[in-house]
Formats: C-alpha cells, sequence, structure tokens
C-alpha cells in the first residue's frame, strides 16, 4: 500500500469516528434537555403540575367555601343623620350624627345615638347604644298592645292606641318603633309639632314602656 492510500485510509476513519461521536452525543443529551424542560413546566406553564402552581399558587383555594355572615337577631334603620361642625382654633372639624332604632320584630325594641368622624363608625356605636336601651313591649298573641298609653317627653307628646283591623297607622319615627317591634293594629299621634326624630322615637320608647300586661 503506498503512503497516499495509507493516509486517506487514517482520514476516513478519523472522520468517521468523529460522526459517531456526535451522533451519539446528540442522542445522549436530548432526553436531558426535555426532561429539565418538563421540570420548568414547559412554555407557558403547560408542563408538569409543580410549574403551574407556581405560577398561579392560589389555584388550590379555588372553589374553597368560605364562611357565611351570621345575620344579626336584630334589623335596624337610621331615623336621622347629621353632619356637626365645630370651628376650633386652626379651621372647621367635621363629625356625624346617627340616630338608630334596632327591634326583632318579637316585642324587642331599642333606639340609640353615635357620635364619630366616621359614618360607619358612628352607626356601629348607634347599634352599640341601642342595644343598652332595649325594651320589651308586653303583647298578646296577636301582636296587639293592651291599652291606650299617651306620654310626654321632652317637646314631643306622642299617644298610642289599639285600633283592631285597621294595621300601623302612624308618622314619623314613632312608625319606625313600632314597625320593629313588631306591634300590629295600632293607631299613633303626635300632638306636638316637633320634627326631632330622635325625640319623637324615644317618647314612643317612652310611651311603650307605660304598658302593664
Amino acid at each position: 500500500m503506498s503512503e497516499k492510500t495509507q493516509q486517506e485510509a487514517t482520514t476516513e476513519t478519523v472522520v468517521s469516528e468523529t460522526v459517531v461521536a456526535t451522533e451519539a452525543t446528540t442522542t445522549t443529551d436530548a432526553p436531558a434537555v426535555a426532561t429539565s424542560r418538563d421540570a420548568r413546566g414547559g412554555r407557558g406553564g403547560r408542563g408538569g403540575d409543580s410549574g403551574a402552581n407556581r405560577r398561579n399558587p392560589r389555584r388550590e383555594r379555588r372553589g374553597g367555601r368560605r364562611d357565611e355572615r351570621v345575620r344579626s337577631e336584630f334589623d335596624q334603620k337610621i331615623i336621622s343623620i347629621r353632619r356637626v361642625t365645630r370651628v376650633m382654633a386652626g379651621g372647621r372639624r367635621f363629625s356625624f350624627s346617627v340616630s338608630m332604632v334596632i327591634g326583632n320584630k318579637k316585642g324587642k325594641v331599642g333606639v340609640g345615638i353615635g357620635k364619630a368622624g366616621d359614618t360607619q363608625l358612628a352607626i356601629e356605636k348607634a347599634v352599640r347604644n341601642a342595644r343598652k336601651n332595649l325594651i320589651e313591649v308586653p303583647m298578646n298573641k296577636h301582636m296587639h298592645i293592651p291599652h291606650d298609653v299617651q306620654t310626654k317627653l321632652s317637646s314631643s307628646e306622642v299617644m298610642i292606641m289599639p285600633a283592631p283591623g285597621r294595621g300601623l297607622v302612624a308618622g314619623s319615627s314613632v312608625r319606625t318603633v313600632l314597625e320593629l317591634a313588631g306591634v300590629k293594629d295600632v293607631t299613633a299621634k303626635i300632638f306636638s309639632r316637633s320634627k326631632n326624630k330622635l325625640n319623637n322615637a324615644r317618647a314612643a320608647i317612652a310611651a311603650l314602656k307605660k304598658l302593664k300586661a
């Protein structure tokens, strides 16, 4: 064999070995790349579960049952809300005064007042104050009051009379008090000219306190 032929054979052997090594490397590395992509969750997080959880950790919380709010046994209604201004050395300061009536429509009713710089806080104070001043109205099984009653509180004068078959006939905040107390078939009359709803409501409460079973 000549020297030229021997060199050509050696070159072909080296080239063939290089090609085989390259193919082996490609075949061995391909699964490793795919495995690392699967571990990352693929493009857009469509791969394994770990990638989906990392991108959206709150996915498992969806569909969970939320705690339902406990409904209070008392219904409440605002009868008046006022913005009060105080003039100070540095300027004016504003606060809110809320008058509220609460009742369970089963004989319990109360009137409260709350004052605060925020409306919501004033409402919460009024509800707490009304709970402290709850009274129980004596009524029969048909939710009727036993007799007439009349009272005067401050500048408000109120008269409440049973009226079977007429329903609830009343006005101003007196009607709100009787509704939340659950009284039926009653007529109320305000004799004073006072437009103060808080005083009228308190007069109605004072009149209901005078009832005797």
